[in-house]
């Protein structure tokens, strides 16, 4: 790891290097390289939630604890820590925004939402108002300089890759950004933060969704829009009543647990879900293979790229071969588990292309029920 890795020369002497301090050991072996490098480093932490703080949990990004962290490493480094409270615009742009998809009937992604809005939006500003060269983060993914420019590529370890959170990241941005632990390993950035004494160099990692406790987002939904709990029939494809639920909010599609029905020779999952009846359809998992996908707010930073694609509609998914037609992602495959409110992130190889968000699915269910 050298000063080469934040891509501004061989002389950092005279370069200033602002890096987004989330309080954890990614951000903070970042810092501590861009200091080492020579450049004049400045560490920002936007305060986004407390959450953390209230329920004494470790690891939940950009609360009170967190921020102690940064400023504890900062401290260490001997290099400038400003905090800046963007706690409202979070909880606007990302909080409420998460209650309505899932009052929607459809499933979010937040720390995209989180990147695309307070983080990278509000980062950005604030780097450059301080006559910046660049902003570095700690996440797990590669810029690389391709023939026409900047290039998004996903991390060196699959196991740690965060490109598909990444895809909206516009080229602008991208121009602006270095990712310098995208090429490592996990273990080996820890042995990093060891090496250069920082105080978290075991601290556990954060949670991907920060402002809700222990996985229970339904409980903050009902919180935020009482009307989540408004309960509804499961049906099957051909309208048949088979149960009951207590919320659209407890159910995604491919869900298999939670149903609660019986007598069906088969498993039963959620293919889709209908506010404007509060219904829960269900159906064997024949009924969610998806053919394709439209796409809403489409992010391209493939450039002039026209070759063959591949599609990543989860992020725990792997990439499946697809083709792409105007605003539709087109499966060469059935694709299973597509759910309205997730991303769909085309990939060419490694390099990430762009993607957009599921508006809607066109599944091969009609076949079934004709």
């Amino acid at each position: 790891m050298t000063e080469a890795d934040f891509q501004l020369g061989p002389d950092l002497s005279g370069k200033r290097i602002v890096v987004a301090m989330s309080g954890g050991v990614d951000s903070s072996v970042v810092a501590a390289l861009a200091a080492r490098s020579g450049a004049e480093t400045i560490g920002i932490t936007l305060q986004l939630y407390d959450h953390g703080e209230a329920v004494g949990r470790a690891g939940s990004c950009c609360a009170g604890r967190d921020i102690r962290d940064a400023r504890a490493v900062c401290d260490r480094l001997g290099i400038a820590h400003y905090v800046h409270d963007h706690e409202s615009a979070f909880r606007d742009a990302v909080i409420d925004q998460f209650a309505d998809e899932y009052v929607a009937g459809r499933t979010p992604i937040p720390c995209v939402r989180c990147n695309m809005g307070p983080k990278f939006t509000d980062l950005f500003r604030l780097a450059r108002d301080l006559g910046a060269d660049c902003l570095a983060t700690g996440h797990y993914v590669r810029r690389v300089e391709g023939a026409e420019g900047a290039e998004l590529h996903r991390a060196a370890d699959p196991a740690r890759d965060q490109s598909y959170f990444l895809f909206a990241t516009t080229q602008d941005q991208l121009d602006f950004l270095r990712f310098p632990l995208g090429g490592l390993p996990k273990p080996r950035v820890r042995e990093l933060a060891a090496e250069l004494g920082l105080g978290v160099a075991a601290k556990p990692d954060s949670q991907d969704i920060c402002f809700v406790p222990d996985g229970d987002y339904a409980s903050l939904v009902k919180k935020l829009r009482p009307e989540a709990e408004a309960g509804g029939d499961i049906v099957d494809l051909a309208g048949r009543k088979l149960g009951e639920h207590k919320g659209l909010i407890h159910f995604t599609i491919g869900q298999r647990r939670g149903l609660e029905i019986g007598g069906s020779p088969e498993p039963l999952y959620v293919v889709r879900l209908d506010p404007a009846t509060r219904r829960v359809i269900v159906g064997p998992r024949a009924a969610l293979g998806v053919a394709s996908a439209r796409l809403s707010d489409i992010n391209w930073l493939g450039g002039d790229y026209s070759g063959p694609v591949s599609a990543k509609v989860r992020s725990l998914a792997k990439p499946v071969p697809a083709r792409i037609s105007g605003d539709r992602v087109l499966f060469d495959s059935l694709e299973y588990g597509v759910a309205p409110g997730q991303a769909a992130v085309l990939y060419a190889g490694d390099r990430v292309l762009g993607g957009g968000w599921i508006e809607e699915t066109q599944a091969a269910e009609a076949t079934l029920a004709a």
